[in-house]
C-alpha cells in the first residue's frame, strides 16, 4: 500500500511550515526525509498523520485518501507512528505498553505479540518491567515494537536514532532495513536471539513502507532506499540514496 503526499501546505499561526511537499513510499521501501533542524520534517509526519492540519494538496494512502481523517482513523487505515521521543508510558509494563496500541484500535492479538517480541527478543526478558526504567535503545525498540502491533502498512520514524549509543543505532538501523521488506509476516520468524537476524527472516514478505526522518547520515546511507531533502518547508532534493552525494550534501546538510 503506498503513501503518497501531492502539493501538500501547513501553516501555522498565519506561517506557511510546508510548502508544496510531494514524495512517496512504495511498500518494501525505506525512504530518509532529512534536512537542518526547523525545516519541516517532523511537521510533515504530522501532516500525514492528521496531527497537523492540511491547508492545500493531498495524503493518499493506497486509494484512500487521507484528508479529513482523525489520527486515529489514519492509524486504523494503516499508519504506524513513532514520534520523536518515543512517547512510551514510563509507569506501564513493558507488556501494557506493547498491547495499549492494538487494543485501543480495537485488535486482537493472536500471536502478534510473539512474533513481535522475536523481532526484539530483549522485550521478552522485560515484559513486567516498567517502561521508564529501560534504556533509550529498549525504549525504541519498545515504541516500534507498539507501533508494529498495530499492522501498519507505513511506518513513521520520526529521529530514532536520537539520544542512543552508537552500537544500538547499528542494531536498529539493520531492524528499519529489514522490516521495510516483511512485515510481520503470518508465518513468523523463528526466534533468534540478535535483532538484525530476527528481521532478516522476515525480508521475505515486502509488505511494509517506512518513512524515516533522520539526521544521522551515515544511518540513512545504511538503511535508505531512496531520499527526499527539504529546506524552508519544501522539498529541493531527491533521488535514489545512492545518489546522495557529496555535493548535495553540503549544500542541504551540512551545518
Amino acid at each position: 500500500m503506498k503513501l503518497e503526499l501531492s502539493g501538500v501546505q501547513v501553516s501555522y499561526d498565519g506561517s506557511r511550515i510546508l510548502r508544496e511537499v510531494s514524495l512517496a513510499v512504495s511498500p518494501g521501501e525505506v525512504v530518509c526525509l532529512m534536512g537542518r533542524n526547523g525545516v519541516g520534517k517532523t511537521t510533515t509526519l504530522r501532516a500525514i498523520t492528521g496531527l497537523a492540519r492540511v491547508d492545500q494538496g493531498t495524503v493518499r494512502l493506497g486509494d484512500r485518501d487521507l484528508n479529513g481523517l482523525r489520527p486515529e482513523e489514519r492509524a486504523r487505515a494503516g499508519l504506524g507512528y513513532v514520534p520523536q521521543g518515543r512517547d512510551i508510558f514510563p509507569n506501564l509494563t513493558v507488556g501494557e505498553n506493547l498491547r495499549i496500541g492494538a487494543v485501543a484500535q480495537g485488535l486482537r492479538l493472536n500471536g502478534e505479540l510473539e512474533r513481535v517480541l522475536s523481532l526484539f527478543p530483549v522485550l521478552k526478558q522485560m515484559l513486567g518491567r516498567k517502561g521508564g526504567v529501560l534504556s533509550g535503545g529498549q525504549q525504541q525498540q519498545l515504541a516500534i515494537g507498539r507501533a508494529l502491533l498495530t499492522n501498519p502498512r507505513i511506518l513513521l520514524l520520526d529521529e530514532p536514532t536520537e539520544g542512543i549509543q552508537p552500537n544500538i543505532i547499528d542494531q536498529i538501523g539493520e531492524t528499519i532495513q529489514r522490516l521495510s521488506t516483511h512485515g510481520l509476516a503470518e508465518d513468523g520468524p523463528e526466534r533468534v536471539q540478535e535483532i538484525n537476524d530476527a528481521i532478516r527472516t522476515l525480508r521475505r514478505e515486502g509488505r511494509i513502507g517506512i518513512l524515516l526522518v533522520e539526521q544521522y547520515l551515515d544511518f540513512c546511507l545504511e538503511v535508505g532506499d531512496a531520499f527526499y531533502i527539504m529546506d524552508r518547508g519544501s522539498i529541493v532534493a531527491s533521488g535514489p540514496i545512492a545518489g546522495l552525494g557529496d555535493e548535495i550534501v553540503r549544500k542541504h546538510l551540512t551545518v
